[in-house]
């Protein structure tokens, strides 16, 4: 089974922008749909992107259109989440994850990450 381990998160003002990455170890997960969820104190995790197993097609929350990016590069094994003009809001444990299905519409999680804090100061 994949191993899933998040990086990149912090600290940042609002309007600032992170770069999260994801990578994997023990097998590729090139085949498969890749996504990013996030859960705020209090809230229900949540998905805010997923991408289609080779990075063509991509799926967004409503409220991160615009501001975040999700890509993938499979030659090195990892995902990736741009996140710009970050808001209060946005502060959340983000959550790599990896889906069953190979299309950027999958819903069945096949693995997860641990999670890195993203925090965002007004």
């Amino acid at each position: 089974q994949v191993q899933l381990v998040e990086s990149g998160g912090g600290l940042v003002q609002a309007g600032g922008s992170l770069r999260l990455s994801c990578a994997a170890s023990g097998r590729t997960f090139s085949y498969s749909a890749m996504g990013w969820f996030r859960q705020a104190p209090g809230k229900e995790r949540e998905s805010v992107a997923r991408i289609n197993w080779s990075g063509i097609t991509t799926n967004y929350l409503d409220s991160v259109k615009g501001r975040f990016t999700i890509s993938r590069d499979n030659a090195k094994n990892t995902v990736y989440l741009q996140m710009n003009s970050l808001k209060p809001e946005d502060t959340a444990v983000y959550y790599c994850a990896e889906y069953s299905g190979t299309s950027a519409d999958s819903s069945t999680v096949r693995s997860w990450g641990q999670g890195t804090q993203v925090t965002v100061s007004s």
